[in-house]
């Protein structure tokens, strides 16, 4: 089924796909090794990794990128010392200044529903440099929203799979291309 979502993905204009470890972890990491060899232009992002050891196992499956929901320093640092760019999750402005500072490519707003567009634009503030992408309940009604507060990418997951038929898939894609693709225009006018 993944390597279906990705094909449907790459049709409406999404290049990256987060695969989450969830159990069995074995059937994610076929998923990854899939869609890599699938779709070798797609960025291949690992979810919930919550250690190192499965932060391996994914890069060794093809993922390019990780994906955490929370901030492990440690995690953090050893992906950075692997040129692996890593997004951990953070609430606070405490959790994004400390993930930035253990080597992040970019800070994951988690749970980005609950925070809203204002905490983004209210973080950017002391930390402009930190590039957020909020995630967890965004929707193609809330992208907009973040990407003009700041966000520098959103991550959507089950708004944008919805029922999964690839047509379904792919015509969410396009709007949510579309939705942030008209609020960037805006940003930069």
């Amino acid at each position: 089924m993944a390597p279906r979502v990705a094909d449907a993905l790459v049709e409406g204009g999404v290049l990256a796909f987060e695969i989450t470890l969830n159990e069995p972890v074995e059937g994610a990491l076929r998923a990854i090794e899939s869609i890599a060899a699938r779709a070798p232009g797609m960025a291949i992002g690992a979810g919930t990794v919550l250690s190192i050891e499965s932060a391996q196992l994914a890069i060794d499956a093809g993922a390019t990128f990780l994906v955490m929901p929370h901030t492990d320093p440690d995690l953090v640092r050893w992906a950075a010392q692997r040129g692996i760019p890593a997004l951990p999750g953070a609430f606070t402005p405490t959790e994004v200044l400390a993930a930035w500072r253990a080597g992040a490519a970019a800070v994951k707003l988690f749970p980005a529903s609950v925070a809203g567009p204002a905490f983004v634009r209210e973080c950017l503030g002391p930390f402009p440099d930190i590039p957020l992408v909020p995630s967890g309940g965004v929707t193609v009604q809330s992208a907009g929203d973040f990407i003009r507060a700041g966000a520098v990418a959103v991550g959507v997951g089950s708004w944008l799979i919805g029922d999964a038929t690839p047509a379904g898939v792919t015509a969410r894609a396009r709007q949510l291309v579309g939705a942030v693709a008209e609020a960037r225009a805006a940003v930069s006018r």
